[in-house]
């Protein structure tokens, strides 16, 4: 049977049928026939590994609730396996401070779940569950992407469990800001929707390996979605199993980046045109011993420029621990040196 179009004259009347080329319609169909068996591949290849994370957790703070009402919440999430020992890669949005984890798996078991390690700053998490005959995702390689390929979304939206859905790479080398202050680097944008209950679950490519975790979108926008890449996710999901945590420094302040008068820059010939002002410290805190104040403005660390916040966040890391290295600032109109020793960060502490 002929496919055909319709053509309408001025006038309003039913002209000749046209019948459309038989290798236009063929090359359509196998393109909605290669799209179509991409996403089912990858999807299949994926799904046996996402999990529904379902949280219990108890309120705190301005949280609480009256002793009327029962003393938790509920939440659920989205994860996938990615060993054959049940470990779970996850947000850490998820799961932090739960006090109960439960995992369903796609063939309806379900399992107790503990977690392994958090880390708030890159929002990742990983957690364990102890199960038989797993299926383990295949982890790929986010810096291999490119913009506009294809990806596919699994997940558990409002808890609607293992949806699919397909977009392309947005955008790559997006930084977004976790809950701890810290940005974080590297992330993928995607127009594959994802909704609440999506969090923690695999952004994988058209072969089935996971590129990604999807961890944020932006409302009441659509289609600006974001995952972590999945490079960043090995390297902190490593360093959970391994030590439970990510060692970071930190000296104690809290600031606010802020531009500098071009004399001060002109004068003291700074390679940076901002600066972090003190605005608080810590007491007993690196920052304390080292004599910083408030009001100083922080401009360099170890050699290096300090542009703003983010910067400095960049700066402080593990190797620098008990490390003691300069810190230059301006007090007043003076250029300072000063000699700190940064400490492992605190739980929580962004700086």
């Amino acid at each position: 049977m002929k496919e055909s179009i319709q053509l309408l004259s001025s006038h309003g009347i039913e002209s000749e049928k046209m019948p459309l080329p038989l290798d236009t319609a063929a090359s359509e169909n196998d393109l909605l026939d290669a799209y179509s068996r991409a996403v089912i591949g990858a999807s299949e290849k994926v799904s046996p590994s996402v999990v529904n994370i379902e949280v219990q957790q108890r309120p705190t703070g301005h949280r609480a609730l009256p002793p009327r009402f029962p003393q938790q919440l509920h939440g659920n999430g989205s994860g996938f396996i990615f060993t054959s020992d049940g470990f779970i890669l996850t947000n850490s949005h998820v799961v932090h401070h739960a006090e109960r984890i439960e995992v369903a798996l796609c063939d309806g078991r379900r399992f107790e779940a503990n977690v392994v390690g958090d880390d708030p700053d890159t929002d990742l998490a990983v957690i364990r569950i102890d199960a038989p005959n797993l299926m383990p995702s295949q982890l790929g390689d986010s810096q291999s992407i490119r913009v506009g390929q294809l990806v596919i979304a699994i997940g558990n939206p409002y808890g609607f469990q293992y949806t699919v859905t397909a977009g392309v790479v947005s955008a790559l080398g997006r930084s977004l800001r976790s809950k701890s202050g810290r940005l974080i680097d590297n992330i993928i944008q995607t127009d594959a929707a994802l909704n609440p209950g999506n969090s923690g679950g695999p952004l994988v490519n058209s072969s089935g390996k996971v590129i990604g975790v999807n961890t944020a979108v932006i409302l009441p926008a659509q289609g600006i979605c974001f995952a972590i890449g999945i490079n960043t996710a090995k390297f902190v999901a490593g360093r959970l199993i391994k030590d439970g945590k990510i060692r970071r420094s930190y000296i104690g302040v809290g600031g606010q980046s802020v531009p500098l008068h071009r004399r001060l820059v002109r004068f003291h010939n700074l390679p940076t045109e901002n600066g972090v002002l003190v605005v608080s410290i810590e007491s007993n805190s690196p920052a304390q011993r080292a004599g910083l104040l408030e009001g100083d403005v922080i401009v360099g660390y170890h050699g290096r420029p300090v542009t703003g916040i983010d910067d400095l966040h960049k700066l402080l890391t593990e190797e620098r621990v008990g490390v003691e290295s300069p810190l230059t600032i301006i007090r007043r109109s003076e250029k300072v040196v000063l000699d700190i020793v940064p400490e492992e960060s605190k739980a929580d502490s962004s700086k």
